[in-house]
């Protein structure tokens, strides 16, 4: 069994993926799982990128390349995917620096990380 590139990027996806969530739902500290999420949006970004991936096709763009309305579909690659992922990354990291801002207000307030501290809404 060989591995071609797609085959290696979906296997590192999942991977990432499945060890974001093992992070997230298995740590106490703070931290912790907000690096567990960073692990598993970049999983499911490479993921994606993976997926829209087409061997032999290349970029609708690109110069040198014949794109006709008649092969279009057979020589060039869905742009969308990879947009998408362009997009996701910018959300992730605005997403990730709002977690880690709570996180250190958190912890100027209680002075811990562990989430176990935090029994203030408990019923």
């Amino acid at each position: 069994m060989s591995f071609t590139i797609d085959k290696l990027a979906l296997l590192l996806g999942m991977l990432l993926m499945l060890i974001g969530l093992w992070g997230g739902f298995t740590q106490r500290n703070l931290l912790k799982i907000i690096l567990s999420f960073s692990i598993f949006d970049t999983g499911l970004n490479i993921l994606i990128v993976a997926l829209g991936y087409l061997p032999g096709r290349t970029a609708p763009i690109l110069e040198g390349t014949v794109v006709t309305p008649e092969n279009l579909v057979n020589v060039a690659i869905d742009p969308v995917p990879q947009a998408l992922v362009l997009t996701a990354i910018v959300i992730g990291f605005g997403t990730t620096a709002l977690m880690l801002a709570y996180a250190l207000k958190l912890n100027q307030h209680k002075k811990s990380l562990d989430i176990n501290q935090y029994t203030d809404l408990k019923w």
